[in-house]
């Protein structure tokens, strides 16, 4: 029978979609920008590489780290683990931070990352690394801990923007961990602490010991020790005559 004129078509429902694919909800602006930034954390460290995906790295500074243990040189890690540090005047290294490779690392959470926009985490860090190559170097007032706050507060990390050269140097020494097996290859052979690692990495390989990361432990802190216990003599010394 033939359809009657002026009859309106059958509407039929869309298709399911085919199994195995799950129907994706595309989020609005305004939920993007409440919502944190999903970032992926399927990039592992690779220290022989120095790669720290989503890290804050720390390494000592010779002869200022000796005398003040908490200050050190810092750099801030791409989604790939590429370290960027603000190492000198209107300089941005990449991949070659100053002063030697990490000694710690601070892991962050790229779904803290509250800014909008895709990849949200390198395009702070990248931003922060161009604006920091047209400043001066000033140890106390604008240094590499001043570069790193600026990529954390440009990608609005835990949703905040104040992030600052205390607040950084603060939470890395109460979160950061020492980089595990890591041969202190800048230290003479001689340097207490730099024997111990070797050996203890050569235990690793025939599995009676694990590695601990007293190395870079003892990198950051012995010279400190053994100045004070110099300072302490000294004055021990002069009081007793």
């Amino acid at each position: 029978m033939a359809e009657a004129e002026g009859s309106s078509p059958l509407l039929l429902p869309p298709p399911p979609p085919p199994p195995g694919m799950a129907e994706v909800e595309v989020p609005t602006a305004a939920e993007t920008d409440k919502k944190p930034f999903s970032g992926s954390g399927g990039s592992t460290m690779d220290v022989d590489r120095s790669r720290f995906p989503y890290c804050v790295v720390w390494t000592p500074i010779p002869v200022l780290t000796w005398f003040f243990p908490i200050i050190g040189h810092m750099g801030i890690c791409t989604s790939t683990g590429v370290i960027r540090d603000f190492a000198g005047p209107y300089f941005v290294s990449e991949d070659n931070m100053a002063f030697g490779k990490p000694a710690k690392y601070w892991k962050l959470d790229p779904a803290q990352v509250y800014a909008s926009g895709p990849n949200a985490w390198d395009t702070a860090v990248h931003d922060a690394s161009e604006e920091y190559k047209h400043r001066m170097h000033s140890l106390c007032c604008d240094n590499c801990h001043s570069h790193v706050a600026l990529a954390l507060n440009l990608m609005r990390y835990n949703n905040s923007t104040n992030w600052n050269m205390v607040t950084l140097c603060f939470f890395c020494l109460l979160y950061g961990k020492y980089v595990r097996g890591r041969v202190l290859d800048r230290w003479p052979p001689w340097w207490p602490g730099r024997t111990f690692e070797t050996t203890a990495s050569t235990c690793k390989v025939k599995g009676i010991i694990p590695v601990f990361s007293v190395g870079a432990f003892v990198k950051t802190w012995l010279p400190f020790v053994l100045l004070l216990g110099i300072i302490l003599t000294v004055s021990l010394v002069f009081n007793l005559r």
